[in-house]
């Protein structure tokens, strides 16, 4: 996570569509092999798989699930994200709140009539805050990569799966690795157990998750799993993992794929005039998510 001086910006009215010609082709998206940010992720990635053990995703959640960090609105903290450009995206170098913007714009396109929807696409990375609050953080060259906030998720406490991003070469200093408490398919964890009842490495999805619940917010659960696994790649689209699901976890899994193809494919250099869009969602965060949040 790279903090920023946004500055002023006069951006394009966006029209949504992930097939537009100004758009990256879909293949090109998620190349975690080459491009001008390949340093930048790498080196995010390898901190992240080297610290994200057990103990230490224990130890985020007594720091943060209590929510006594600060109190904002849901529109502070979109806004915050103006200072945010995360540093584990091989597909975009601006500042996040403009993807926000771009993914609930894209989601109200083809759902329109599930305005929780548009929610969850406006709302889904806030959790980044949390880089402004001194998350672990490592100064490269590049900037200060937050290895504790960004990037894909996976669960800790069982064996690391070949789909999560660089795995043959950024786990080898993880103690868990070799742990066999944790190193085997199943660790710690009962088969069919749920999600529920799995450790995820720890960042923005599950900070942001503990804080609509502390809060009592009313998103329905479909989107409450779009944000709370959005990041966990391994699972929602490379199948694993699934030996650790329930019936619920299953059911859920459409929704988060659905949301997936709008955070993914809306990243577009063609940036959404925010003022524009803003009086919308703030009727939808009155609705969901009103007043003053615990963080």
């Amino acid at each position: 996570m790279r903090v920023v001086n946004s500055g002023p910006v006069s951006p394009l009215a966006h029209q949504p569509n992930p097939e537009a010609t100004n758009a990256k082709e879909k293949m090109e998206y998620r190349n975690f092999e080459s491009g001008d940010l390949y340093d930048r992720v790498y080196n995010t990635y390898k901190l992240m798989h080297t610290n994200q053990t057990v103990d230490f995703v224990k130890r985020k959640h007594a720091e943060w699930a209590g929510c006594t960090h600060t109190t904002l609105t849901v529109m502070e903290a979109l806004d915050a994200l103006d200072q945010l450009v995360d540093e584990s995206d091989p597909d975009v170098d601006f500042p996040n709140s403009f993807h926000a913007y771009q993914t609930a714009e894209g989601i109200r396109g083809e759902h329109p009539d599930e305005d929780w929807f548009h929610l969850v696409g406006l709302v889904h990375d806030i959790g980044k805050m949390m880089a402004l609050w001194g998350e672990p953080q490592h100064v490269f060259p590049s900037g200060r990569l937050n290895w504790s906030v960004v990037g894909d998720t996976f669960p800790v406490g069982c064996r690391f799966q070949n789909s999560i991003v660089y795995r043959d070469s950024t786990f080898a200093d993880n103690p868990d690795d070799r742990n066999h408490a944790y190193n085997t398919k199943n660790g710690m964890y009962e088969p069919k157990c749920g999600l529920d009842k799995i450790f995820m490495s720890w960042g923005h999805d599950e900070y942001l998750y503990r804080v609509l619940k502390f809060n009592k917010c009313t998103i329905p659960e479909e989107g409450l799993y779009m944000i709370r696994f959005h990041s966990f790649y391994p699972w929602h689209s490379h199948g694993d993992y699934m030996h650790l699901c329930n019936e619920k976890d299953l059911r859920m899994l459409p929704w988060v794929t659905e949301f997936n193809k709008f955070d993914l494919y809306t990243k577009n250099p063609e940036l959404p005039d925010v003022e524009k869009l803003k009086p919308y969602y703030q009727s939808l965060i009155d609705k969901y998510c009103p007043g003053k949040l615990h963080w």
